[in-house]
């Protein structure tokens, strides 16, 4: 018997860098060979690993909600989307007449809308009369919009062919990724008070709800960030790949590697953004593991796995929870900032539940809950999947069709072609719950 414990221990050991490297294979095959399965573009490859470091991080802040409390939280987009405005009001530069038109006024009535709230917490504390403490609110709904729609009417009508926003503040956008996570913080602040202590299917509803509030919000108020008009040209960290073509010691530095500048410039930008994606991920998973491993992850999952006991231990299980939906949270939300400055676009009606919530879950099941290298991997591989199945779904079913005679049914197979991405995902689902339910990367 203690030889088969210790067989299994060596094999627990060694699953974990077989599957990264067989994963690293499929990204140098996905550079190297040119065939009808692989691209033979180290773009191509790059840019698929880029996002799936992103996909690693916002699967960190899952895991840590779920696989160390057991917090169900089907509102992913939305915290990530919370994220995405940090780019947007912190590194683009200020619109010009936009705070002259509005902009002291609108931020005068945020400060009421808060300052309301908290008077009517205070009234409610003091007093414990619903009467006060809905009068307040009324009051200070009546003065906040009376301060907030005419501010926005003229913000949105400067300029609006090109901007219509507030703009931001021109900071560093390395920064805004801090304030991402910060801005996505304090939506679950908000959503774990209400939310929390109650029984755990009231937390889904409320994030599911909540997600959609926050995206449909993006998608109407044109003065946060453009609406459905998007945003572009936000500032990145590494050099433009323009810029790089146009210096003649990096065309010159391309060609001594064999690559056209244009091909070399594209690939530099991608290595640039993979060194700063790999440095965030390396230290979220730095904490997180230190977290896990303290007394504090230790009283998580003494939680997670029986409430009723750690209460009558003391533990203030609430409080617990909300911690740690807020550091999830966190996470996401600088996930959220660092897609947009990757891509440099804001769009709003990007944002479905299906690709930033359902998608994120795949992966935190498929890698191992409650293991944050299990997260990593699930991301990193169900991303890379998500994509291929793109090319091999169309190719699979074009030979699979070849024998059949023309007809409707063969037409309508090479037409929903394209949707066998959404196929993949669940039948890779299914066969990961069947032979490795606890995922790829079991919790120790």
């Amino acid at each position: 018997m203690a030889t088969n414990r210790q067989a299994a221990s060596t094999h627990s050991r060694w699953r974990a860098p077989i599957l990264f490297a067989v994963l690293a294979v499929l990204f140098v095959l996905e550079g190297t060979v040119r065939n009808s399965m692989f691209s033979g573009s180290w773009n191509t490859s790059l840019a698929i690993l880029n996002m799936g470091l992103i996909s690693a991080i916002t699967a960190l802040g899952v895991n840590m909600q779920w696989g160390y409390a057991g917090l169900f939280n089907v509102g992913v987009v939305g915290f990530l989307a919370m994220g995405a405005l940090a780019p947007v009001l912190i590194s683009l530069p200020p619109v010009e007449g936009a705070w002259e038109a509005g902009g002291t006024r609108l931020m005068l009535a945020l400060a009421v809308g808060l300052g309301t709230l908290a008077m009517a917490k205070l009234a409610w504390t003091r007093t414990r009369s619903g009467i006060l403490t809905v009068a307040v609110l009324i009051g200070g709904f009546i003065v906040y919009r009376w301060l907030f729609d005419p501010a926005v009417t003229a913000i949105e009508a400067n300029n609006p062919a090109r901007h219509g926003n507030i703009g931001g503040l021109g900071l560093p956008v390395l920064l805004s990724w801090v304030v991402g996570g910060v801005f996505a913080a304090a939506a679950a602040w908000a959503i774990g008070k209400v939310a929390l202590g109650l029984r755990s299917d009231y937390l889904a509803i409320a994030t599911l709800g909540i997600g959609e509030i926050i995206v449909a919000v993006m998608k109407n108020e044109d003065w946060l960030a453009r609406g459905v008009k998007n945003i572009t040209a936000i500032p990145r960290p590494v050099a433009q790949e323009v810029e790089l073509q146009r210096n003649p010691e990096f065309v010159e530095f391309a060609a001594s590697w064999g690559f056209p500048a244009a091909e070399a410039s594209g690939i530099w930008v991608k290595l640039s953004y993979m060194s700063l994606f790999l440095v965030a991920l390396l230290v979220i998973i730095l904490l997180a593991e230190l977290a896990l491993k303290s007394p504090w992850g230790r009283m998580m999952r003494a939680i997670r796995d029986n409430e009723t006991a750690a209460e009558a231990m003391g533990k203030d299980v609430t409080r617990r929870h909300l911690q740690v939906f807020i550091l999830g949270s966190a996470v996401i939300g600088v996930a959220g900032a660092m897609m947009v400055t990757l891509d440099g676009l804001l769009a709003p009606t990007s944002y479905n539940p299906l690709r930033y919530t359902f998608l994120i879950w795949v992966m935190v099941i498929v890698g191992g809950s409650g293991n944050n290298w299990g997260a990593v991997l699930g991301a990193v591989t169900i991303w890379f999947l998500w994509i291929k199945a793109e090319v091999w779904g169309p190719a699979l079913i074009a030979m699979l069709t070849g024998p059949m005679a023309d007809g409707p049914v063969k037409a309508h197979l090479l037409d929903s072609a394209p949707h066998m991405r959404f196929i993949a995902m669940g039948a890779v689902l299914l066969l990961v719950l069947r032979f490795a339910p606890r995922g790829l990367l079991p919790e120790q």
